[in-house]
């Protein structure tokens, strides 16, 4: 009988055995399931987005005249000065700029640096590379045609000598720097050659169809984390291809100021950022004119020109409005006010408190026995059909207020030659504008509209001889006021520039027009 017992009782116990390793297996199968799970999921976060490059011609950015390949090479290689999103010159791979007298600089190279291939970053590699700019015409020569000569003083500091002076030259020194070493062994010219780089990733390899970046190790900067690990850049024969790609998921981002994009990529499946864009449009008023060296016609002017319907009817919508060239973004300017003011009953009033009546569908004024209407000329290119189209708009809102305008188109040599005797009443000019806040064009010696002012004359040397951020910030903001009260210009409006991009992208889109991947190293899909 106690056999039996102890029978039962064994098999039971081996039950009991079978029953909890069964659990406990079953157990952590669930567990590396999930483990499983969550590092595929990490991968996925961080592992990759995928650009693009409609007609490649070279990945060395010195010989590139592409603008899509000039924007994905910043990602590659540095420059000694770059532009933050907010358009302001922070060190890269110079850490500090000082200006010596009018036409020396003395700058200070990083130590810590090295090339993506390890070799050691020095200031042989500027004078290379500047000397390869000088020597051959690049997007970036323009950046030196005032540098006459750069000295190395040691390895890491170099001297550059001008021929004239250049308000905020550091915006000047934002090309991309070459290694010296690379190309000793290499052809420089020889486009399917890619060189070392210093910057946040490196080329890993270059297929027929596509560019594999990945994060370059030898980064000089540890304390900024790299989430995003690999860039797939794909190239495609086209602009036309590229949109296409991005509308079938293929591409992550585009960026472009072609306002018909919607044309080629639809309107769904992705997200859009617009921001103010460079082309900067506005009316030059030459204040040595009989008429409008009385600032109440130039304000009466100014007050009586609506943007928003230049905006909506020259433009569909598809530009900003504008009240001064620097408010696109630019740390000097951050405030946006485009309306400036549009107010036809102020514009009467200023007028009639300086002694103008309105007679006969026009404002007029006695002087000297004689009776002066304000009837002005406003200069166009014929050739610019858009310009001419805004000054026609410009002619029917000044002719509601009484306000005369006749329209004079001139071929481009006519206008130019008009620009350079500054042989005008009016002239309606565009610009595209740099990330340097140099306002000597609207303010500086010889500036457009024949503009004096002693204040501004102070500011403006003010500027040009501190490095005391407040005190800049402080005269910007006081010449602001300047342009928008004593008018000597009228800003009228800015193109856009769109950032496209897919949903599934995470991070804080932080471009502008200068570099379309300020943050790129947070995003991820």
């Amino acid at each position: 009988m106690k056999s039996n017992i102890f029978k039962y009782i064994f098999i039971i116990f081996v039950i009991i055995i079978v029953v909890v390793a069964f659990f406990v297996i079953r157990n952590n199968e669930s567990e590396q399931e999930t483990r499983e799970e969550t590092t595929s999921t990490e991968k996925e976060i961080i592992r990759q987005i995928r650009l693009g490059i409609a007609q490649c011609d070279t990945l060395n950015p010195l010989l590139t005249t592409n603008k899509n390949v000039q924007d994905i090479t910043k990602l590659i290689y540095e420059p000694l000065v770059d532009i933050s999103s907010d358009y302001k010159a922070t060190p890269m791979l110079a850490t500090e700029w000082a200006k010596q007298d009018a036409t020396t600089y003395i700058i200070k190279l990083r130590e810590n640096v090295k090339w993506s291939n390890g070799d050691r970053f020095t200031a042989i590699d500027v004078q290379f590379t500047y000397d390869k700019l000088k020597e051959n015409s690049s997007i970036y020569s323009s950046n030196l045609q005032h540098v006459t000569t750069l000295e190395i003083v040691d390895d890491y500091t170099i001297k550059m000598y001008l021929d004239q002076e250049v308000p905020f030259f550091e915006y000047y020194l934002t090309f991309p720097i070459l290694s010296k070493t690379f190309y000793d062994t290499q052809d420089y010219y020889n486009t399917g050659i890619v060189s070392v780089g210093t910057g946040k990733y490196k080329v890993e390899s270059v297929e027929e169809n596509y560019i594999e970046l990945t994060k370059n190790t030898n980064w000089w900067d540890r304390d900024t984390e790299l989430s995003l690990e690999e860039i797939t850049v794909n190239v495609y024969d086209s602009v036309g291809e590229l949109y296409n790609a991005f509308k079938l998921g293929n591409v992550d981002m585009v960026n472009t100021n072609n306002m018909n994009i919607q044309n080629y990529i639809g309107t769904m499946g992705y997200s859009t950022k617009e921001i103010k864009g460079r082309e900067h449009d506005f009316l030059v008023l030459n204040t040595q004119n009989t008429l409008l060296a009385n600032q109440e016609v130039r304000r009466a002017i100014a007050y009586s020109i609506d943007k928003n319907n230049i905006v909506s009817n020259v433009f569909q919508n598809k530009y900003y409005t504008s009240s001064f060239p620097l408010d696109f973004g630019s740390w000097l300017y951050q405030e946006q006010d485009g309306s400036s003011g549009y107010n036809p009953e102020q514009a009467n009033q200023i007028l009639s408190e300086n002694g103008w009546s309105y007679r006969n569908n026009s404002w007029q004024k006695t002087i000297n026995r004689r009776t002066q209407r304000i009837e002005l000329n406003l200069i166009v290119k014929a050739s610019n059909s858009t310009q001419i189209s805004v000054a026609e708009n410009i002619k029917t809102q000044l002719a509601n207020q009484g306000l005369r305008i006749n329209i004079q188109q001139y071929s481009d040599e006519q206008y130019n030659l008009a620009i350079q005797n500054k042989s005008y009443d009016m002239i309606l000019c565009g610009m595209n504008l740099s990330p340097n806040p140099d306002m000597s064009l609207f303010f500086g010696e010889g500036n457009l509209a024949n503009y004096t002012n002693e204040e501004v004359t102070n500011l403006m040397n003010e500027v040009k001889n501190t490095t005391d951020e407040e005190t800049i910030k402080n005269d910007y903001a006081r010449l602001a006021e300047i342009y928008k009260t004593d008018i000597p210009y009228i800003s009228l409006y800015t193109n856009k520039h769109i950032i496209a991009y897919n949903t599934e992208l995470v991070g804080e889109i932080n471009s502008n027009w200068f570099n379309p991947f300020c943050g790129i190293e947070t995003w991820y899909r």
